[in-house]
């Protein structure tokens, strides 16, 4: 590559960090990896109707989660800042007034109720070529009459002054040549009122600014792309102009368009990363760390939808990705979330991980249920004991937590039909003479008492599960008995006993 690589994130701060938006930042820094680049996080925080307090942090909070943490950003700044819109407000009206000067952009001085009047009046009204002259701007008032109107301070925006019939090309990494008539592109606004820039102003002066190479984005930006492609030809910059990628869409679940925090909330299942909680009602709205995912799986999920690496491989860690990441086998087409799918990767990576990398999520999830450990190593048996039967970290609680409390219920419905007072017999006699000096050993022992008092040992087998756990689940019961001790396993039996022979 000629130009030293620099892409960038820039993500409005006004809500939830939508998986779409995950998965921008991340084929980003993969690809920043890839190449021996620079990942910045830029925050286009311009539209101030829109901001939201806390917003940011929780898109830091989100990155550093999946581990895709930007080389620059607003509490990491380089030579290219400020990293925030907001802060760089000074530096755009220049430009907007160049535009004007050259001839590229112009004053429009229409109302809201002049702008409504407009679009009662005429069926999906546009501000563009077909309109211009019959509105009030710059173009159509006289020179003195719009220095009046900007000496008296009339509020105005500036917009961009697109051509007529022309096709503007440009050459996308991922779809290859995309072009558009400018017939059907409407006069943006490039400066807003209140003298903030727009995105389509901010995002070319930024990118020029902070010399970002490749612009990475979602499919729903190609229809603005000729605006931003006009404006670097427009500021003589066409020369420096990052190389455009637009991301496949993510999809719902059956195809048809594209994924939305409405259809997780019909469907049960996040879109947002990490939790969101809206600082003006309190309402939270469940992200994919809350809900027990790793984020390794998390990422690993995410690479996936809309690239492969042409094998049949389908797990990778994040150090994976950087190595194999290359734009060729991003497709074109929208990836189709699948919900299934991304709990099938976390199950894998639950599987795959050691219990020391475990132990802290599980620690929690499990505290969280008013479960206390006390003992790290004990945890860490469990923990690899168990592991395979988990799919998202809070099935931790259902499957582990009868290691440190003893059931407080019991499904006697599964043993009290065939349940004698034989039975019982059976159970105090094993428990007198547990040993529990290991797994193998003990069943022979079970087996040889349950012939020695005439009972099959699969009859008892259930009974003695339900005993130590409570329900028909867990790993092999001996090794549950094992690891309880002769003591806890002995108490258990006992009151389990007494609560089948009532």
């Amino acid at each position: 590559m000629d130009k030293k690589v620099r892409v960038r994130f820039a993500p409005s701060p006004t809500g939830g960090l939508h998986l779409g938006g995950v998965r921008t930042a991340l084929f980003n820094y993969l690809f920043a990896k890839k190449n021996n680049g620079t990942f910045v996080l830029r925050v286009e925080d311009t539209d101030q109707n829109r901001f939201v307090e806390g917003a940011e942090q929780y898109i830091v909070d989100c990155l550093n989660w999946c581990g895709i943490t930007p080389d620059e950003s607003p509490s990491n700044p380089g030579a290219y800042g400020p990293y925030r819109q907001s802060e760089r407000k000074p530096s755009y009206g220049k430009f907007a007034e160049q535009l004007i000067n050259d001839g590229y952009a112009y004053y429009a001085f229409d109302t809201p109720e002049e702008l409504d009047a407009k679009r009662k009046e005429i069926p999906n009204f546009q501000y563009g070529q077909a309109t211009r002259m019959g509105m009030r701007n710059s173009l159509t008032l006289t020179l003195s009459e719009v220095e009046e109107l900007l000496a008296a301070k009339t509020p105005h925006v500036v917009r961009l002054k697109v051509p007529e019939e022309e096709i503007v090309h440009f050459y996308d990494l991922i779809r290859g040549d995309v072009s558009f008539e400018t017939s059907i592109v409407d006069d943006k606004v490039l400066l807003k009122a209140d003298g903030m820039p727009t995105y389509h102003l901010a995002v070319v002066v930024d990118d020029k600014a902070m010399e970002i190479s490749h612009a990475f984005r979602g499919e729903e930006w190609l229809p603005s792309a000729p605006i931003h492609i006009l404006l670097w030809k427009y500021l003589g910059w066409e020369a420096d102009m990052p190389a455009w990628a637009h991301l496949p869409l993510i999809l719902k679940p059956d195809g048809h368009g594209k994924l939305s925090k409405r259809d997780g909330d019909r469907l049960g299942f996040p879109v947002y990363a990490m939790n969101w909680t809206d600082p003006k009602t309190g309402d939270v709205t469940k992200g994919f760390k809350e809900m027990g995912f790793m984020p390794e799986a998390f990422v690993n999920m995410l690479a996936l939808l809309g690239w492969n690496n042409g094998t049949d491989q389908e797990l990778f860690s994040l150090m994976e990705l950087e190595e194999k990441f290359s734009i060729e086998r991003i497709s074109k087409a929208g990836a189709k979330f699948d919900f299934e799918k991304a709990k099938w990767y976390n199950h894998e990576w639950i599987k795959s991980q050691s219990a020391e990398r475990l132990a802290p999520s599980v620690k929690m999830v499990l505290q969280k249920a008013g479960i206390e450990v006390q003992n790290e190593n004990f945890l860490n048996i469990v923990i690899n004991m168990i592991k395979d039967r988990c799919t998202l970290l809070p099935d931790f609680v259902a499957q582990s937590g009868y290691f440190f409390t003893s059931p407080a219920e019991y499904d006697v419905n599964s043993v009290k039909p065939k349940w004698t007072l034989e039975k019982a017999e059976f159970f105090n006699a094993f428990a007198e003479k547990l040993t529990l000096t290991d797994a193998a050993s003990e069943e022979v022992a079970f087996k040889a008492l349950a012939e020695e008092k005439g009972f099959k040992p699969g009859e008892l087998m259930l009974p003695f599960r339900i005993m130590l756990v409570g329900g028909k689940f867990g790993p092999g019961v001996f090794d549950i008995a094992v690891l309880l001790g002769v003591e806890e396993t002995k108490a258990r039996i006992a009151k389990a006993v007494n609560v089948f022979n009532s």
